[in-house]
């Protein structure tokens, strides 16, 4: 493990990029998320190697905008099992995506199994493990947090 200042640290975290909340019924998230408080529906995104039948929701605009996912399982039975934890992850945006897994990987942070790849939304992505291992020592804690590519408009406005 590399002891690296943070101040060395080769890419930023700007900010909330999305939440994703897991059940086994998207209808009835959709009617409090989008019937009740108002969040536009902006897409959809199905997985079956995400195990996930996902609405893309959104919270605001522009850079400042939070992407709110509504995950159900497509078989309840397999995993990864989105509907377990309500929360499902949070996802941050990154200035750097692959400086940033290079770096928290010599940090000793575990990621999950998938490297980086494409997205529900077309951004490139990769999740923390939320759980440490012995070879890799810092994980989320409990907490799926995915790391988002940022565009470059995202990373002029929050940049």
């Amino acid at each position: 493990m590399n002891d690296t200042p943070a101040t060395a640290r080769p890419f930023r975290i700007l900010g909330i990029q999305q939440i994703a909340i897991g059940g086994t019924d998207k209808a009835r998230m959709r009617r409090l998320w989008v019937d009740m408080l108002g969040l536009e529906h902006t897409g959809t995104f199905v997985s079956e190697r995400e195990n996930v039948d996902e609405d893309i929701l959104s919270l605001g605009r522009g850079p400042h905008g939070v992407e709110v996912d509504l995950m159900q399982p497509l078989d309840i039975d397999k995993k990864p099992a989105v509907h377990t934890t309500p929360l499902n992850h949070v996802g941050l945006w990154v200035d750097d995506l692959p400086k940033a897994v290079q770096w928290l990987t010599a940090q000793g942070v575990r990621f999950a199994p998938g490297g980086i790849r494409k997205g529900a939304s077309g951004h490139d992505i990769t999740f923390l493990h939320p759980r440490a291992s012995e070879e890799f020592p810092i994980a989320g804690e409990g907490v799926l947090i995915e790391l988002v590519q940022a565009p470059p408009e995202v990373i002029a406005a929050l940049g």
